[in-house]
């Protein structure tokens, strides 16, 4: 990696019990990237994240995060993160203002009152400094749960699902911002389950129970996939899904009035198909999506609580 890697680890392993949670985990992020993590719910992405962060110690593996070692030096990489939860963690009795007063009391920030003030313009907060935490949109929570992570001015921010809940346009303003602080040096590693938000990342990684499956730029994955894909329109569809997902290597996923279908053999693919080619069902081949790479990595994962 040509950029100062700001997280750089190898092996990054976590068992409760007789289960591996996260299983030998590599990832190097360099500064001022916004790095996308991607997988089903339970495949291991908060447990990396808290390891990455010191909250919790890996039971295998090895590496640094801002240049801190990850289990000698936990306390001091808490000092530099800014770490967003998936639950709004904050005091809903207390006025946004107050909320970050307190962060700022927390993190023994310099010159507190200015910096909160700063940070209320900075993130749109200022002229509802006043109105209380629980009365807040999921919108105005999420800017507000932002506002209070970036207050110590942080070196590196790990945001766990952070607009899960929230409308598409505080979506994209919450995006937009992300950006913003990226070309200013800050480096992002987000948890997401939305298609639009894992291509405005830099760099992409899919972890499934606890196996980190792919990891690259969105057109890195979609090349690496090497999946044949076909749209499909007209009458018939939900037959033509129930018949096709029982075809072992056939990747089914409804795309509003639409069905993608993809396979890594374009033979198979086009056998599995014919039959259905006529005057109701119209098949074309389309372009690869990422979202379509995400649906075969995500069928080809096995739950690790299964036996």
């Amino acid at each position: 990696m040509d950029a100062e890697a700001i997280i750089d680890v190898r092996g990054l392993t976590k068992r409760y019990d007789e289960r591996v949670v996260v299983d030998h985990v590599d990832m190097q992020v360099a500064r001022g990237r916004i790095y996308g993590f991607l997988g089903p719910n339970g495949s291991g992405k908060t447990t990396t994240i808290r390891m990455l962060c010191g909250l919790l110690t890996p039971d295998d593996g090895s590496g640094t995060c801002l240049g801190f070692d990850i289990r000698k030096e936990s306390r001091k990489i808490r000092r530099h993160v800014g770490y967003m939860t998936q639950r709004f963690g904050l005091y809903e009795d207390l006025s946004i203002e107050e909320n970050l007063d307190f962060i700022a009391r927390v993190y023994e920030v310099p010159q507190r009152a200015h910096k909160v003030k700063a940070t209320l313009e900075q993130l749109g907060l200022a002229s509802r400094r006043t109105q209380l935490a629980g009365a807040l949109s999921g919108g105005w929570k999420q800017r507000l749960a932002l506002a209070a992570c970036l207050l110590h001015e942080p070196q590196l921010l790990l945001l766990d699902e952070p607009t899960a809940g929230v409308d598409p346009k505080a979506r994209r303003e919450f995006w937009d911002h992300l950006h913003q602080l990226a070309s200013e040096g800050l480096t992002v590693l987000v948890s997401t389950h939305y298609m639009d938000e894992a291509e405005r990342c830099h760099q992409l990684a899919y972890i499934a129970y606890g196996h980190l499956l792919a990891q690259g730029t969105s057109k890195e994955l979609i090349a690496g996939a090497r999946l044949t894909t076909y749209s499909a329109a007209g009458d018939g569809l939900a037959e033509l899904a129930r018949s096709l997902r029982t075809h072992p290597g056939i990747n089914v996923a409804s795309f509003g009035t639409t069905l993608h279908i993809s396979a890594t053999s374009q033979a198979g693919l086009e056998a599995a198909l014919a039959p259905y080619r006529g005057d109701h069902l119209h098949i074309t081949p389309v372009e690869t999506s990422l979202e379509d790479v995400f649906i075969a990595l995500m069928q080809q994962s096995t739950d690790n609580y299964e036996p």
